[in-house]
């Protein structure tokens, strides 16, 4: 039956709003930080990936400022066409200095650097394999790919290697890839031993460190560095809107894999670059990470965690036993993930539920996240708002 345009959008919402599911944008008036405005309410910030509060750190605005007095408010055009940028090349120099790799290549958002990523690694006739809870992006990236799909479940060494054993009979380029620490779950791959796995069969490995960079090694430069693996990562990927404060996403690895990318990758090839003071504001939060500042923020980033961890773990409420700064407060039904949030948005705190498809059904959960920039008295407060399990 064919129905008008409008009439098949009511349809569709009608179904979303049936499970329960209906999502909408609620406009922040407000800096980024551990508190923020919504709908003229100030509310404490639970919620956001802003893990060293560099988002609205006085020099990051700087360099953004002075690099639109520079370079202007737009890049023009893509790369290959109006010209690459001074400012985006030293970001990205930046980049792999920070890594500890030959080149880098930055995108205008994480899922861009996925989407082109794999693709121009891999295609018809080689194999990818994902872990069950990667993001989003990268399974959308695997199948546009057209290579074989598979998917080992969550850090499950003994279904990776399977998978590694039936790749191997095609004789095939395999691609693996993972996350380090897993977004909506706040849990760290086995990256030791998934390097052994990939070395053995002969398989290349895909990293994203998109909420790790920052965070963990003794350079904050991710979970290969803390594991001592990342030389033997082939692609690194990662965003700079999370613990770096500013935007965009990058692939980190050797020179030749970034020269692959500028002539396959179809999302750096056909999107205009990052603006220039996204790209200046991400080289100094590369800066800043690196230094004495930066080593304080990582110290208090892990005492807040700490904190709030054993407050929660006091309340009854079950945690990953790693160290990360994503605690998904595990609640499954979807209804009653949105009625404990609201009830925190209504006593002053900022907690959005997630629900699916962004994790699975009966899996709804409120994410919590920490930053640097929270005193002891937000956690206390959040505590003491929150109650038991």
């Amino acid at each position: 039956m064919i129905t008008s345009f409008q009439e098949h959008l009511s349809g569709k919402l009608g179904e979303i709003d049936a499970a329960g599911l209906r999502r909408k944008l609620r406009e922040i008036a407000s800096t980024q930080g551990p508190e923020i405005e919504v709908n003229n309410q100030p509310l404490l910030n639970f919620s956001s990936n802003d893990y060293l509060g560099l988002a609205g750190h006085p020099n990051l605005k700087q360099s953004a400022i002075e690099a639109v007095e520079v370079f202007g408010a737009g890049a023009g055009s893509a790369r290959l066409i109006s010209g690459s940028l001074t400012v985006i090349h030293q970001l990205e120099a930046s980049l792999a200095a920070f890594k500890k790799v030959e080149a880098s290549l930055s995108f205008s958002s994480g899922y861009a650097a996925a989407l082109g990523t794999v693709p121009a690694l891999v295609g018809e006739g080689d194999v990818v394999i994902v872990d069950k809870l990667v993001h989003a992006c990268l399974v959308d990236a695997a199948r546009l790919s057209g290579a074989k799909l598979r998917v080992f479940k969550h850090n499950d060494l003994a279904d990776l290697e399977r998978l590694l054993k039936w790749a191997g009979e095609f004789g095939a380029n395999t691609l693996v890839i993972t996350e380090s620490v897993f977004s909506m779950d706040g849990d760290i791959a086995p990256l030791g031993d998934m390097v052994k796995l990939k070395e053995r069969y002969g398989a290349w490995l895909m990293l994203d460190e998109a909420h790790a960079t920052g965070l963990y090694g003794r350079g904050r430069c991710g979970i290969a560095e803390e594991f001592e693996v990342a030389e033997q990562v082939e692609v690194q990927m990662g965003t700079l809107g999370k613990a770096l404060g500013a935007a965009g996403g990058f692939i980190c690895g050797s020179q030749a894999l970034v020269d692959l990318l500028i002539n396959r990758a179809r999302s750096f090839i056909y999107s205009t670059a990052p603006v220039p003071a996204q790209a200046a504001a991400a080289r100094r939060a590369i800066e800043l990470v690196q230094s004495v500042e930066g080593e304080m923020l990582q110290t208090r980033l892990w005492a807040n965690v700490d904190r709030l961890k054993n407050g929660l773990i006091k309340l009854g409420w079950k945690l990953p036993v790693v160290r990360s700064a994503i605690l998904p407060l595990m609640v499954r039904a979807e209804g009653d993930a949105m009625a404990l949030s609201q009830r925190l948005c209504g006593a002053g705190f900022w907690v959005p539920a997630v629900r699916y498809p962004t994790v699975s059904r009966g899996e709804a959960r409120l994410r919590i996240t920490v930053s640097a920039a929270h005193a002891d008295e937000d956690i206390e407060a959040f505590l003491e708002a929150l109650g038991n399990a």
